[in-house]
């Protein structure tokens, strides 16, 4: 679960947004309310919000937002509970309060409306509102025992952490089922081991990375693996490529067809390569 948080001053517009038919708004928690319009609510804050002068944003607008599993299960008693809830968590005691459902885009989420004034005319406190709103958010999911965004955020990493290992896995299996001697040779190897391989080539038309995209995720190389930086995959193929251009004086390698260049640190980083490799073979014979 989500929570945002914000003082602001236009109530009414605010309040016309929660109230949106279209998006099959439902009033789930009224408190110290009787109005049955937005220009009604609006009127009925203003009552208490004219009791404090000083005080501008007198509105606060929050967005709770469960997961779209955990909202599928939660009907309108849930949904007045997470609300009520919710204003515990945030300490804003007894004010005037409305709190709509939408459930547009098959996204369950509350919008709740509460007066910063209080019926002494006191403004609420708005300090840090937002992570406030968050960590008001978080207790209320482990009350209720729906998702917290902690638990989302580790089952992120771990399905992360297998999408990483399994494009790792397919790029060794390409390596050494097709040993690519060229670029163009591993895009087409990891192709083949469904993993699609998209070059990143910079405004001067110069090759700087790699993408990696399978199963839904687009990663960089050095995200899946320190050994799949395109300097690394360029010496895993013995830079058998920029050898080759090397001897011709070319300054580049080519990509379905084209010819593009290289970034100047990726190819100082595997003529480097090139250079120290040559020695050695010499050096042992």
């Amino acid at each position: 679960m989500i929570g945002k948080g914000k003082s602001i001053s236009h109530t009414r517009a605010s309040m016309a947004y929660g109230w949106n038919q279209e998006k099959e708004a439902d009033i789930v928690l009224k408190e110290f309310l009787h109005g049955d319009s937005p220009a009604e609510i609006t009127k009925e804050f203003k009552m208490l919000q004219d009791l404090n002068c000083n005080c501008s944003k007198n509105t606060l607008s929050f967005v709770i937002s469960p997961t779209i599993e955990d909202g599928r299960k939660l009907d309108k008693s849930k949904l007045h509970d997470i609300a009520r809830r919710f204003i515990h968590e945030m300490k804003l005691g007894e004010r005037q309060a409305i709190a709509f459902v939408h459930r547009d885009k098959d996204h369950k989420h509350i919008h709740l409306y509460v007066n910063r004034i209080d019926f002494r005319g006191v403004a609420y406190n708005d300090s840090f509102i937002g992570k406030r709103s968050q960590l008001a958010a978080e207790k209320v999911a482990e009350h209720m025992g729906l998702t917290t965004v902690k638990q989302v955020q580790f089952e992120k990493e771990f399905n992360l952490k297998e999408i990483r290992t399994e494009i790792k896995r397919r790029h060794d299996l390409s390596m050494s089922q097709f040993k690519p001697r060229s670029f163009d040779d591993y895009i087409k190897a990891m192709e083949t081991n469904g993993v699609k391989v998209i070059p990143t080539i910079n405004k001067q038309n110069n090759l700087q990375g790699f993408r990696f995209e399978f199963d839904g995720h687009n990663l960089k190389g050095s995200e899946v693996h320190r050994n799949m930086s395109i300097g690394n995959i360029g010496k895993q193929m013995g830079g058998l490529e920029i050898a080759k251009n090397l001897k011709n004086n070319a300054v580049g390698v080519k990509l379905a067809g084209n010819m593009v260049g290289l970034a100047p640190k990726l190819a100082f980083k595997l003529t480097k390569f090139l250079i120290k490799k040559t020695i050695q073979q010499g050096l042992s014979y």
